[in-house]
């Protein structure tokens, strides 16, 4: 039995408030890293200790082992917790704990360094007789040899990074003229991410289910599975809504496939909490994918239908504990369905966003739960994954989880950045979500950039309330309440704005009753009637047009932001703003789409580009995104460099149409 008695969280954000409280519970002293970006960060009050480990890159804080080691040492911790992503699959990382006399809280380093490999892993697989993907693993990494490769599986192809997971270093590839470009991003990402340019090639199934089983295993040799979670819903390789059990698996596929999660756990010496991943073909047969060596982010809704507490017994194996059942004491009971609040633009490819947390209000209520280390404040940076919070619902049947969930989205108030909170109010909602009939192909079918995603210009409402906010200002219940307010030399006369939203200004004219709760505003040609019902710090109650509403709202930066009938939006006042240029955005520009850091240009000024040549790449948030010409012409202008950092909508290259 191994005995420790403090847990250092090697992470942040929510997994790591999460791990902490059940470490807590079970009586350890937690202590929390931090790096400069992080220093007041909600996991860092979260911990009995937190200890500076670095600067804001990740690369010189969370995943320096040498200074997290250092931190458990300087803090007295005695045993370490990696959460996921980050050093959680570094064999390295956990041969270094144990060598440092610390508890590493997860599989031994050689199991991770087997199954961490996925090249490895499908041979481990094979072995044990489960299916695979014709594809290719081989040592051989060239490009010709890939190609050749690909050519040999047959497109689409999937090209991954051989040593980690997650959807970096991971492309679609539709034909081998798309090839050599799909490797270099791939070997990039993979390299930063995970220290390997290592590369497999898989062949793409068209529309498959994603599906996987949580094992779990102790030192004793006790292997059991927990059933399966369905993770069909994802943009760019990446998970957004999980659930369990799976609408679409059978008893009998539970079952086979259990025995197959098993036996490569079994074979591969497997401790602690694991993931074993298949692709699901329209006729139930199932493939294995890799193994995820660490807690997975969707491991709540397991813990929801089985009623144990997956971090309790990732702790317990670690001290040396035998598994509290076997696998016939295992049983399932109800529904539960995860949701990912991202910061990151829908309507804009899902690129990754920066900002500050202006407001922050969790839903609650029966069978809901929240994972999140959010607060009014938090700035969202690039160096990190753009995953916020985590909403979970629970229901005795499917539809009752999924009710549970809408009524949680509908409650959930985040403003001060974009979101995915929109999208997925959407997606739940949508009738082949309702029914349980989706793929990995569900939001490039059915949720196309160019249809429901994109923003609508605001209401006539949405204006008024903007403009009845910047009448009363951040401390609005108490102007009300001032009689004064709104005094004139003679008859209350209307308060005019400029208000600008998405580039645009508006001429807005507001005008209080007598009682100051009466209040209408003018915009264009017509009118929008308010009556205030109540007023207090970040929310308004409110008549309009004969129903009562309520929209929730924050001045930060410079900025309102309003969250108002399912449509979250920020104004800017600009009445006593200098006036500015007509400098409209042309055809040619390339705009930054998020905040990242430049790490190619492939064009010079005087070049001629063609549309959709890519002419530049930016890197935000693990990922990289390359940005393409939306026009064909010259190259006027080159006005970022490689490793600058740059801020949303920042220009990057101009292009003048035209030969």
């Amino acid at each position: 039995m191994a005995t420790f008695s403090t847990i250092l969280v090697a992470n942040r954000g929510e997994i790591a408030c999460r791990v902490m409280r059940t470490a807590r519970e079970l009586g350890y002293r937690t202590v929390a890293v931090y790096s400069d970006a992080d220093a007041d960060a909600p996991h860092v009050h979260a911990a009995d200790i937190a200890v500076h480990i670095g600067p804001a890159v990740a690369s010189q804080s969370y995943l320096d082992a040498g200074r997290i080691i250092e931190a458990a040492r300087r803090a007295g911790a005695d045993a370490i917790h990696p959460g996921y992503g980050f050093l959680s699959e570094n064999a390295a990382f956990a041969a270094a704990c144990i060598d440092a006399g610390l508890v590493f809280i997860g599989p031994k380093p050689e199991t991770i360094a087997l199954m961490g490999s996925k090249a490895e892993a499908k041979r481990v697989a094979a072995k044990c007789g489960v299916p695979l993907l014709p594809g290719y693993s081989g040592p051989e990494q060239s490009d010709t040899r890939l190609q050749r490769e690909a050519d040999k599986i047959g497109y689409p192809v999937m090209v991954k990074a051989s040593a980690g997971g997650g959807g970096k270093g991971m492309r679609l590839v539709s034909d081998a003229k798309a090839l050599p470009d799909a490797l270099k991003l791939a070997r990039s990402e993979a390299l930063k991410a995970f220290g390997s340019e290592e590369l497999i090639l898989e062949r793409a199934l068209g529309a498959p289910r994603h599906i996987e089983v949580q094992v779990f295993a102790d030192a004793h040799g006790e292997v059991i599975h927990l059933g399966e979670r369905d993770c069909s819903i994802q943009r760019r390789h990446q998970k957004v809504i999980e659930e369990a059990p799976s609408p679409f698996v059978t008893p009998d596929l539970r079952t086979a496939m259990g025995r197959a999660a098993i036996a490569i756990a079994k074979a591969s010496g497997y401790e602690g909490a694991g993931t074993v991943e298949f692709l699901v073909d329209a006729e139930r047969n199932f493939h294995f994918l890799e193994m995820n060596t660490r807690l997975q982010v969707e491991h709540p809704v397991t813990e929801a239908i089985t009623g144990f507490d997956l971090v309790e017994w990732q702790i317990r194996v670690a001290a040396g504990e035998q598994l509290p059942i076997r696998q016939d004491d295992v049983s399932f009971a109800g529904h539960a369905i995860e949701v990912r609040l991202y910061a990151e633009d829908p309507a804009g490819d899902f690129a990754p966003q920066t900002g500050r947390v202006a407001l922050w209000r969790q839903p609650t209520g029966a069978g809901v739960r929240v994972d999140h280390a959010l607060a009014a404040g938090v700035e969202i940076r690039t160096h990190y994954d753009p995953m916020l919070a985590k909403i979970i619902a629970y229901g005795r049947t499917r539809e009752e989880a999924r009710r549970r969930l809408a009524c949680a989205l509908d409650q959930t108030v985040l403003l001060g950045l974009t979101t995915n909170l929109r999208f997925l109010r959407e997606v739940t909602g949508h009738h082949a979500f309702v029914k349980g009939e989706v793929t990995t192909e569900f939001i490039p079918r059915d949720f196309a950039e160019a249809r429901s995603m994109q923003q609508s210009s605001p209401t006539g409402m949405a204006l008024a309330l903007a403009a009845l906010l910047f009448s009363v200002g951040p401390n609005g219940s108490a102007t009300l309440r001032n009689p004064r307010f709104g005094w004139r030399n003679g008859p209350k006369s209307p308060i005019r704005f400029l208000i600008s939203i998405d580039g645009e200004t508006r001429a807005v004219e507001v005008m209080f009753g007598r009682q100051n709760n009466h209040v209408t505003v003018a915009i264009d040609a017509g009118a929008q009637i308010l009556e205030i019902l109540d007023l207090s710090a970040g929310r308004i109650l409110f008549r309009h047009d004969g129903s009562t509403r309520t929209a929730d709202y924050a001045f930060a930066d410079g900025e309102l932001h309003l969250d108002c009938v399912d449509s979250s939006r920020s104004f800017r006042n600009m009445t006593h703003q200098p006036a500015q240029s007509d400098n409209v955005q042309g055809d040619g520009r390339v705009l930054a789409p998020m905040a990242g850091a430049v790490i190619d240009i492939t064009v010079a000024e005087g070049h001629h580009v063609d549309a959709g040549q890519v002419v530049a790449v930016i890197e935000a948030m693990k990922l990289e995104h390359q940005l393409k010409a939306p026009v064909s012409g010259k190259v006027r202008t080159v006005a970022a460099s490689r490793g600058q950092q740059v801020k949303l909508r920042q220009l990057v290259i101009e292009i003048s149409a035209g030969k």
